[in-house]
């Protein structure tokens, strides 16, 4: 996965960074099918920019998963399966459009089998450096609740998950804390406000976690991480709509 290559790429803005990101969306959102071939001619006049601007753009994309060069034929869209999904910039991209319930079921779902894991490992191998900053973290998503401050509860969340996720002692786990921290940050493009009658529940689980994790109790961390994703994820099934 090349996940902090392409996110790296992206932040430094410009013409390369407008490109990809507007492809990329429109593949995601279905405005380019699978198998449909990208006329770069007509892509390097429609954004103004040069074929080596549109080059490095389309190897962006390549990279993720989400098109290939074939000779012969083009520069073709490839299939949602071949897409890196865990990649943060894809996780921005489903968020914003009409896979953002599908990406949200499929990646609590896939979090229920990780960060509890990770909560134990994490019981044990936190310094207390580390076990302060999640209990504080908890504590401001209890302030942000209180205050009705949707975004400081969204962005202790993250700190949160991240501080667990990479406290395990696992680096694979701690590598996917940027994947969380991406995912939960397209909760911004929800239409209702982030605080919620789900919240104080949310922010009591996220409390008890962190006294689990401050005790050492290893096995209290893994059912309150897993009671809070599964709660998370019954909300989502619970709102999501319908045809989805």
């Amino acid at each position: 996965m090349q996940s902090g290559t392409v996110t790296d790429s992206l932040r430094v803005g410009g013409l390369h960074a407008r490109v990809v990101n507007a492809v990329g969306q429109s593949i995601v959102d279905g405005h380019y099918a699978a198998g449909d071939i990208l006329n770069l001619d007509e892509l390097s006049v429609s954004f103004a920019v040069s074929r080596s601007v549109l080059r490095e753009a389309m190897r962006v994309l390549q990279s993720l998963g989400m098109i290939e060069p074939r000779q012969r034929v083009g520069t073709q869209v490839l299939p949602r399966t071949s897409w890196e999904l865990m990649n943060p910039q894809i996780i921005v991209w489903r968020g914003r459009g009409p896979e953002y319930f599908t990406q949200m079921r499929e990646m609590l779902e896939m979090r229920l089998g990780i960060e509890p894991v990770a909560a134990r490992l994490s019981a044990q191998a936190m310094t207390p450096e580390q076990l302060a900053a999640v209990s504080a973290a908890a504590d401001a998503m209890v302030v942000a609740d209180q205050a009705g401050d949707g975004r400081g509860f969204l962005e202790a969340d993250i700190d949160f998950h991240t501080l667990i996720l990479r406290g395990s002692g696992n680096a694979v786990m701690g590598h996917f804390a940027s994947t969380v921290a991406a995912l939960l940050r397209t909760r911004e493009e929800e239409k209702r406000f982030t605080i919620t009658a789900y919240t104080p529940p949310s922010a009591h689980r996220h409390h008890e976690l962190a006294h689990a994790l401050a005790v050492r109790d290893g096995e209290a961390a893994y059912r309150w991480s897993f009671a809070t994703i599964e709660a998370t994820l019954a909300e989502f099934m619970a709102e999501t709509p319908r045809q989805v």
